[in-house]
């Protein structure tokens, strides 16, 4: 009992105090070892090693660095102009567009971090120069991007079917109705709080231009439904399809976008960051464990 108090007082010490996960699980696991006599240095190492020795792992890198070059190569924007061709008329209408946006980008990056800075930067400004309060449009940006990494494909899924050997292929299926029912949660809260503060009404855009609009954006619309299926198909492995996924991005920022070889160099450096986090965190739980 007394170690569990322990672990948990320090875990929760260095969290409060603004230390990154990673490095509270490490300093937490290290207080346990040193605490039982075991602190061993190359039982750390070993252990850290251990922690992201996965094969399956390797999906993590691949669905961050196919959000990034997407993020990068201006995607985004043409899926926020069609969401709000097709929400935007309604009252409150920029706050369902956050939601739906969200929603359909967690079905490319996995990710919260991801989806709130590639969406965020652009919505935010949105919302607050049509008239609606910054604390809002910031916190429905936030909690839009808890749809990340609910809907699949999903990295903490990934990574909990690694480690509790549970099939990654129905956590996915699984992950589709709570991630539905998130969006649909918001929603209802947006449209009182559209009521409630009168939140204005977008433009009301022709069907012709919805249109055009849906066709420029379909190239990214089309990746969730070409991951999923091929996962639940069985025609891919989760690997497999984070490669396809990444070799999809490539061509559609290469070839539709014109995205320049720099903008690759730093999508490859900012997939390579988030992905370092991610096995940070994996590598610091398997001390705890």
């Amino acid at each position: 009992m007394e170690t569990i108090i322990l672990f948990l007082v320090s875990l929760f010490f260095t969290i409060i105090i603004g230390l990154p996960i990673g490095f509270c699980l490490g300093i937490s696991g290290l207080i346990l070892m040193v605490s039982t006599g075991n602190l061993n240095s190359m039982i750390v190492a070993r252990r850290i090693i251990s922690g992201i020795d996965s094969f399956i792992l390797m999906a993590i890198p691949f669905f961050m660095l196919s959000g990034e070059i997407m993020n990068r190569a201006g995607i985004v924007k043409d899926l926020i102009k069609v969401t709000d061709a097709l929400v935007g008329r309604l009252k409150g209408g920029l706050g369902y567009v956050n939601i739906l946006a969200s929603m359909l980008f967690a079905g490319v990056t996995s990710s919260a971090v991801a989806d709130t800075s590639a969406l965020g930067i652009l919505e935010i400004p949105m919302m607050t120069e049509a008239g609606y309060k910054k604390d809002y449009a910031c916190a429905l940006t936030s909690a839009s991007s808890v749809m990340g990494p609910i809907i699949p494909p999903s990295i903490p899924m990934i990574i909990y079917g690694m480690i509790a050997g549970v099939s990654i292929a129905k956590l996915f299926l699984a992950g589709i109705i709570p991630g539905l029912l998130i969006a649909v949660s918001l929603s209802v809260l947006n449209f009182y709080y559209a009521k409630k503060y009168n939140f204005p009404k977008g433009k009301q855009i022709p069907i012709r231009d919805i249109i055009k609009l849906f066709i420029n954006a379909l190239s990214i619309l089309i990746l969730p439904l070409i991951i999923l299926g091929g996962i639940l198909s069985g025609k891919f492995t989760p690997i497999e399809a984070a490669s396809v996924a990444v070799v999809y991005a490539f061509i559609i920022a290469l070839a539709l976008y014109k995205m320049k070889i720099i903008d690759f160099y730093w999508a490859f450096v900012q997939a390579t960051k988030n992905t370092s986090i991610v096995m940070l965190i994996c590598g610091s739980a398997s001390i705890v464990t």
